[in-house]
This record gives C-alpha cells, structure tokens and sequence, in this order.
C-alpha cells in the first residue's frame, strides 16, 4: 500500500470514528397539545321540541371523564345532575329527562371534565343545546368579579348563580339556583340562553360545591337591583365578592358547626396537656450581628392561652457603649388577640436588645411558672429601609375632618400604612425591602378602616381602588408614584 493510500484510509477511519461517536438518542418528538377531537354525537346538538334523557360522544382518541361534578352543568339547574361516563373513545351523559320543564332550553357544559387520556389536553368550551319547545332562549346576562378587599379582578373560579325573582333573599342559603356558571381566569362571566325573566344575580366563591352560600370563610356578591335578561340598557354588572365579618345567614352551615367543635376540642387539648407553657416570640435571634427586628413592629409574645403574667419579670434592656440600659416599655393586649402580649418602645436603630423573661414571669392555670428565656436581637439601620412618595389626584384628598378616602399599602404579609387622606402628597419612610402594592379605599362611614359587605343587611362593601402595579422597594431607594387606578377590563 502505497503512503497516499495509508494516509487516505487513516483518514477515512477518522471520520468514522467520529460519527460514530456523535450518536444520540431519540428526543422521542414534540409533545402532543392537540385535545380530543369530537366525530359524532347522538342525539345531534340544537335540537327543539325535545326531551333528551341519553348523549353519547364518540372521540377520534381514548379520553377519561375526571371531576365531572363539578366541571359538567346543566343549566337551568335539576335537582338531579346528569352522570357523566367515559369509556375508551366514547363519553355518555344520562339525564332524569322526567325533570325537565316545558317551553324551556337547556345548555349542557362540560368544562375541562373531558381529556385525552396520555397528555391530558382537555376537549373544553363545548356545550349541548336543546329546547323542550319550538324555540331556543338567547338572551345572556355579563360582566365581571372583583374581590371588593383588593379591586381586582376574582380568579378563583367564582360561580355566578341566578334565582328567580319570586325567591326571597334567603334562597342563596336555602338552596341551589335556577341558572348558574363560571367565571374565567380573567374574573368575567357570560350567561347564556336566558329566558326574558327578572332574576336576583349572586357571585360566590363555593369552598364545598354545592352551590349554595354557607357563610363561615365562603365568599359572596349580590347586586342591589334585580336584572332582566338582555336589558341593553343596563350597565355591564361588576359584582364585588366579599366576606362577611359573622354569619348573618337564615341558616348554620355543617361547615361552621365542625370549626366550633374542632375549637372546642382544641381547648380541652391544651388544658389536658398544659400547653400554656408553650409560647413564641416574634423574634429572630440567629445572628446578633445581623440587623433583623423591624423598628416600626412591636414584640409579641402569643400564647396558646394568656397565662397569669407578672410583668416585673419582663426586661428589655440595649447596648451602648459597652453597657446595657434599660429600656422604657409599655404592654399592649389587644382584645381581638387575647392570646397576645405586645410590647411597645422606641426603638434605636442599628442597636442590639435583649428581652428577658425571667422566672416567674408567668404561671400556667396550675400555678406553675413558665419556663423563662433570653432574645438578643438586633435592630435595622435607616439604611435597611426604603422611602415612598405617593401623588394623588385631588378628588381623593380633603381637608375636612373626616375625609373621605384612606391609602391603603400593603405588603406580601401585612398592612404597613392606613390612614386618611388629606394631602395629594404622602411620603412614607421605613419601608422594609418588598414588593408593596396601594389602594385607595372609599370610607363611606369615616370609621378609618375598611368595611366589608352583609348580604341580609344589603350593604355593599366599600369600595376599593387598586393602584396600577405592585412596587419593589430595596434598602435605601426613594421611590416615586403618581397613582394611576389600575383599570378593570370590561
């Protein structure tokens, strides 16, 4: 073989070898975003002068049916749903078709219940349509949610429920509604093939899915007005979800009923097994050298049960040149928190404090002492905070002595400024590093708060407008905004 040749063939080994090393597995393709696609249906959509008991769905791949009571709705309502099966490439929905109404159209919706059974895509928006009569209703009602706390649009999946106006205001408690549907993710709503009929309209945010407002934690919207179905000269409905401070419902729901009990279990627990000897502080103790306590914060001390304190036995002391002074304190116990001790003093920054609890400072209901401890702790500098100046247009400021509107700035966890407005400019000072977020509040009765809403009472609550976008604030920034509402979309 000649030198040529060796080399060529050298070469040719090369090129195999590296090719060879450059192999890689199959990315086993794109993944599948494509939801089932319906070929058939029986009986056919739309059709009048009917009474459908059976529908069958006949899909181009294999689905599964999941959460389908709460994903399928008939409306109007019957007292008994549908059942809804799947199996392979077919879905059957069964109707009690003896509970349908004459001269009345159905919409049956299925949601998200319907996917395909590798990649979960849902087959959603559809709805089956049919009429008891020679006629389909197709007048709609709309328009959107707003959690009246915050002004923003509600994403929570709210329900928008509809009685008829010969109900009285108890039958939001008493039971479920004539019509009904889900808000979007954006928080609005359209309610389709309505009769021409006046109606009580509710929003409300169902934590068990029975459609029926239960009070306790359950969220609730009403209008002041009842509605007719495709009046065009109403205004776009905004229902303001609210929760109400008690149960001012006609009924106690099972729901309530098992929280006092759980409380009361709670209470006995505690007293079986003396956990009032079990306390926490509000305060971080890790790392002397790091600036962590919030001047603008008071100390709490929480207890499972407020014990018999002797507040002699309470210090807080901080350094200065070397030495400890006495700090001058005083105690708060706020009725709302009965379990709390609070303890006020101003504060020095960029200081560190120590907090005794000395022996005896409290006994349990047998008399005996809580075990004592010692909180070293450090203060934040001025440098740890950030300043805000807000500029507000003049409709919301006023001189009077009870204006009007309060400025409302919030963080992720807490209220750190609530007051009435009185000048278009507002400086905030020690900010803890954030994201902030500032609502005006409407305070109709100039209690300094805001109010929430009660449904028996027809109070709305107040009204609340949001700013339009959150605020990160870092250590030592001086922020400006000029409060632009931040606008709902209709």
């Amino acid at each position: 073989m000649g030198l040529l040749s060796y080399r060529l063939l050298s070469l040719f080994l090369l090129l195999t070898c590296m090719g060879c090393a450059n192999i890689t597995a199959p990315t086993g393709g794109k993944r599948d975003l494509i939801p089932p696609k319906l070929l058939h249906i029986s009986p056919a959509d739309s059709l009048k002068n009917t009474r459908v008991s059976k529908i069958e769905l006949n899909f181009d791949e294999y689905i599964t049916v999941s959460d389908a009571i709460k994903e399928v709705q008939i409306s109007p309502l019957l007292t008994i749903a549908p059942t809804v099966t799947g199996l392979n490439k077919h879905v059957i929905v069964k109707i009690v078709d003896s509970l349908l109404e004459d001269s009345t159209t159905y919409r049956l919706s299925f949601g998200n219940a319907i996917k395909d059974v590798h990649e979960g895509n849902a087959f959603s928006k559809y709805t089956y349509t049919f009429s008891t009569c020679s006629y389909f209703d197709s007048l709609m009602l709309k328009g959107n949610v707003i959690n009246a706390a915050t002004g923003l649009p509600d994403t929570g999946g709210v329900m928008i429920e509809l009685y008829a106006i010969k109900e009285n205001d108890s039958a939001v408690v008493r039971h479920k509604p004539k019509y009904v549907t889900r808000c979007d993710n954006k928080g609005k709503f359209v309610i389709s093939g309505l009769p021409k009929r006046e109606f009580r309209i509710y929003a409300l945010k169902d934590d068990n899915s029975n459609l029926i407002y239960d009070g306790g934690n359950e969220m609730i919207a009403f209008n002041n007005q009842s509605i007719w179905a495709g009046d065009t000269s109403a205004a776009l409905l905004t229902l303001r979800l609210f929760t109400e401070i008690a149960d001012t419902t006609a009924k106690k729901s099972a729901k309530d009923s098992l929280k006092s009990t759980d409380k009361m279990g709670l209470r006995g627990k505690i007293k079986a097994t003396n956990d009032l000897k079990i306390y926490s502080v509000n305060i971080d103790t890790g790392n002397i050298s790091k600036r962590t306590f919030d001047v603008n914060k008071n100390i709490v001390i929480s207890f499972a049960q407020l014990p018999q304190l002797n507040k002699e036995k309470i210090s807080l002391a901080y350094e200065k040149d070397g030495a400890q002074l006495p700090a001058l304190i005083t105690y708060i116990q706020d009725t709302a928190k009965p379990n709390e001790l609070q303890i006020k003093t101003n504060w020095l920054e960029n200081t560190v404090y120590t907090l005794r609890l000395a022996k005896g400072f409290a006994k349990d209901t047998a008399n005996v002492d809580i075990v004592p401890s010692k909180y070293i702790f450090h203060t934040l500098d001025d440098e740890d905070y950030g300043k805000i100046v807000v500029n507000l247009p003049s409709k919301y400021s006023s001189s009077s002595p009870k204006p009007d509107y309060l400025l409302m700035v919030n963080n992720a966890k807490d209220t750190v400024y609530l007051k009435a407005i009185t000048d278009t400019n507002i400086r905030i000072s020690r900010l803890v590093p954030d994201k902030y977020t500032f609502r005006v509040i409407a305070d109709k009765n100039h209690n300094g708060k805001w109010d929430t809403g009660d449904l028996f009472g027809k109070l709305q609550p107040e009204e609340v407008i949001p700013y339009s976008e959150p605020v990160v604030l870092r250590p030592g920034w001086d922020n400006t905004i000029d409060f632009e509402p931040k606008k709902v979309t209709k």
